[in-house]
């Protein structure tokens, strides 16, 4: 098995590289999927967030409201912290799960946007990073996600640098182009993670 850390800033096409690699024969293993999954409702890990913060983080139909968990979270560094320590080990536990049943010969793919922000390469047999210049991010992120500039420069000031990230990578995916160039990149990386594989 290869465990491969995916990571990239907002923008630039992670979403895109993961579908593709997938599409390839990959496992992929979204820790932002996940990290919803475990605070649904019935959840142990809903029960344990409604313990710490109370039950107005919840709407009336049981489920968690978000906005108002972040509201909570991102103005108190305390309280981020007390989150994360109730839901990264039960992410972590299920990415192992899913990890053990994937198959000795799987490339497994980690999606993990805060990957660099956390240290988090030393996990990963390699690192692919999807970059692209932030002028592109900012376009993309107000052109297709429909941000106002002044929160899209936000959310990318949030993060680690390019700098940052392309420091962390064994791999680079340029993703400042178009769509078509993307998918030869993106094989080429698929053919050098099926022969790290074979020789893992």
């Amino acid at each position: 098995m290869l465990k491969v850390g995916l990571t990239g800033g907002i923008g630039a096409g992670k979403s895109e590289v993961s579908r593709l690699l997938v599409g390839y024969g990959a496992v992929l293993i979204d820790a932002d999927r996940i990290a919803r999954e475990v605070v649904e409702p019935g959840t142990p890990g809903l029960a344990a967030v409604v313990d710490a913060f109370g039950t107005g983080i919840l709407h009336a139909d049981g489920t968690l409201d978000r906005p108002a968990l972040g509201a909570i979270v991102f103005a108190d560094a305390d309280r981020l912290a007390a989150l994360n320590a109730i839901v990264h080990p039960l992410v972590g536990a299920r990415s192992a799960e899913l990890e053990r049943v994937a198959g000795p010969d799987a490339v497994v793919i980690h999606d993990v946007p805060l990957l660099t922000e956390n240290g988090l390469a030393p996990l990963y047999d390699l690192v692919v990073v999807v970059d692209a210049t932030p002028e592109t991010q900012l376009d993309r992120l107000v052109r297709l996600r429909g941000m106002t500039e002044a929160d899209a420069r936000a959310r990318m000031a949030a993060q680690a640098t390019r700098e940052e990230r392309r420091a962390s990578a064994d791999l680079i995916v340029d993703n400042d182009g178009p769509l078509e160039a993307l998918e030869p990149q993106v094989r080429e990386v698929w053919d050098e993670l099926t022969r790290r594989t074979a020789a893992h």
